[in-house]
């Protein structure tokens, strides 16, 4: 579905790391895009298309998905590894095409974005992280997102392989999960995020045992200690149904130099459901 994208691979935050990139073209300063946990590049494409008219865009995906490198888990998915693997791949870019001007991270993505800028700030001219992962101090509701915890018990239990990528795609669609999902999201899932076998049967890209240790480390890094360090111009895209409140968003962005939070009438999943009001935040209304 892609296949007329320039597909890179870039050196990763750690020895023997690659990671996968594509290319989608387009004119201007650059910009990086970072998916959710679970899920792939390719389903930027429908915002990376649009941010073409003013940015040369390039969307990643992230260790342990798509079709970037898999160390073994559980240790290298330490979220610190991830923002390590972002400034890694922004660096090179910026070697290539000069500074980055913009990125966007979705859930997680968007947590791996924060922590690369913080590592080294100016990193990024300006930030947009959507709904993203950012562990409240309380123990008890961090205990939800870190540890032993119904996500990640949920991921080991997720079905993993089909007889085909239409199979996969039709059972997608009859799952309350995926109800709210654009066709092409759908589309883009499956032709991206799985793997095929030699007979034809798939894979999903994200194997179970990776996503299920990303959510058993979240609570390995606190983006909160981090924000103060942050140079970069960043907007936080408050999803309204998603898993944090307003409150927490603006607790995150006070300590940073130029901050703020705006609200998004959608759920956390909206690239896949609602990209258009991601396009419209990030280039203005068509």
């Amino acid at each position: 579905m892609l296949d007329e994208l320039h597909r890179i691979r870039l050196r990763g935050g750690d020895p023997g790391v690659e990671i996968a990139v594509l290319d989608f073209g387009g004119c201007g300063p650059a910009a990086l895009l970072h998916h959710a946990t679970g899920f792939c590049a390719a389903l930027w494409a429908p915002v990376a298309e649009r941010l073409t008219e003013r940015f040369r865009v390039f969307a990643m995906d992230a260790r342990g998905h798509g079709d970037s490198g898999k160390p073994p888990p559980p240790e290298a998915y330490r979220w610190d590894a991830f923002g390590r693997d972002v400034e890694a791949v922004a660096s090179q870019l910026t070697d290539a095409h000069g500074p980055l001007a913009l990125g966007v991270g979705h859930s997680f993505g968007g947590t791996a974005l924060t922590l690369a800028e913080a590592a080294r700030p100016g990193l990024f001219e300006r930030l947009v992280l959507v709904d993203p992962v950012v562990l409240p101090a309380d123990p008890e509701m961090r205990s939800t997102f870190g540890g032993a915890n119904p996500m990640a018990e949920g991921a080991r239990r997720r079905r993993w392989e089909w007889e085909s990528r239409a199979a996969a795609r039709t059972r997608w669609a009859e799952r309350p999960a995926f109800a709210a999902w654009t066709q092409r999201a759908l589309d883009l899932y499956a032709a991206e995020g799985l793997e095929e076998r030699a007979d034809g049967s798939v894979t999903l890209k994200c194997p179970p045992e990776v996503e299920a240790s990303i959510f058993e480390n979240a609570s390995s890094v606190d983006p909160m200690l981090h924000a103060h360090r942050l140079r970069a111009s960043v907007v936080v895209l408050w999803a309204h149904d998603g898993n944090f409140s307003r409150e927490h968003f603006e607790e995150f962005v006070r300590p940073m130099s130029n901050g703020s939070v705006r609200a998004l009438d959608a759920g956390h999943l909206v690239l896949m459901e609602e990209p258009d009001l991601l396009v419209e935040e990030l280039l203005g209304p068509a």
